[in-house]
């Protein structure tokens, strides 16, 4: 049986909140294009790992609303850098969590286990965030990026997280519905748990995480024969 992590790290965005209301906010600014969100999506995440590769930061929303620009103006869409900002930073901190999961954190936390959110996002974002989701109380600990100023999945980033709770590598586990985070950590020398939402996939040439499950109650039934 395999033992049991000391900090459970989540991943908050799709892992955790529901993206269906977000999405339909940004693709309001492209002229109603939702073929374009999954090219937004991962065009501010490379962004994000190119700023953090060339050793700069920029909080994620910024990021994330400068490549709405990117993506409008590539198709013929005007779009302000204070309307894609508003656009960004309101869909994102006005999601509801998944079905599951406040009921899989409450399991997690009567067990005993520690709970700890990590986003890209800002602090304050998050914060929000789990406020209006109602999540707030489930977590001992609500982690950004901002403070090592590397974006994940760099190790630099996981590596602050643990030393902010406290624990070692190995005793650290990545929850999250994105192939690139379960494989970031488990590179830098985490746990892995992957939650398989629809549209997300494992990346074939990273490690298997030790938990694949598609929700968060399938993890929670895993963490807890441990």
């Amino acid at each position: 049986m395999p033992v049991k992590p000391q900090v459970l790290f989540f991943d908050v965005n799709e892992t955790l909140l529901d993206l269906t209301a977000m999405k339909r906010n940004i693709a309001d600014v492209l002229d109603g294009n939702e073929n374009l969100l999954s090219l937004w999506f991962t065009t501010m995440l490379q962004y994000s790992l190119v700023t953090s590769a060339s050793g700069q930061y920029r909080p994620f929303g910024h990021i994330g609303a400068a490549t709405l620009q990117m993506v409008a103006a590539n198709n013929q869409i005007t779009l302000s850098e204070e309307k894609a900002r508003e656009t960004v930073v309101s869909a994102l901190r006005k999601l509801p969590a998944h079905p599951e999961v406040k009921r899989s954190l409450k399991r997690l936390k009567d067990a005993n286990f520690t709970l700890a959110a990590f986003t890209n996002g800002s602090q304050e974002g998050v914060t929000q965030q789990f406020e209006y989701a109602g999540l707030t109380p489930y977590f001992d600990a609500i982690l950004s990026v901002e403070g090592a100023k590397k974006f994940k999945p760099f190790q630099e980033a996981y590596q602050y997280a643990s030393q902010q709770m406290n624990v070692s590598l190995n005793e650290s586990m990545m929850i999250a519905a994105h192939g690139w985070d379960v494989a970031g950590a488990q590179w830098a020398g985490w746990r892995a748990a992957f939650i398989k939402r629809p549209g997300q996939q494992l990346y074939p040439l990273a490690p298997t995480p030790e938990i694949v499950a598609t929700d968060l109650e399938q993890v929670t039934d895993r963490l807890l024969q441990y």
